[in-house]
């Protein structure tokens, strides 16, 4: 083997081992999660900090839930609710 081949072998190992994979964050979406937002989303009122972590969790999976009619009378006041939080709602 010539000794560039070799020298072009380990930088190239040497880069593909260095490189981090990518992770994947998978969401369980799941309504029953927001129950804590159940009064910001009905009645107005301040959503609590729990309610805003789950928002934030729960945020892709927005546009499923807005598209379901069981959910979407809750969910579209939902906007409210999220900006309270100072999260940002995708377009749907």
């Amino acid at each position: 083997m010539k000794p560039s081949s070799v020298v072009f072998f380990c930088m190239i190992s040497a880069l593909l081992l260095l490189r981090t994979p990518t992770a994947v964050e998978s969401v369980t979406c799941d309504p029953t999660l927001l129950n804590p937002c159940a009064a910001a989303f009905l009645f107005s009122t301040r959503p609590s900090s729990l309610c805003c972590s789950r928002i934030k969790s729960q945020v892709p999976c927005y546009c499923q839930y807005l598209n379901d009619p069981s959910l979407s009378g809750y969910i579209s006041g939902g906007k409210k609710v999220a900006a309270a939080c100072g999260v940002s709602l995708p377009s749907c």
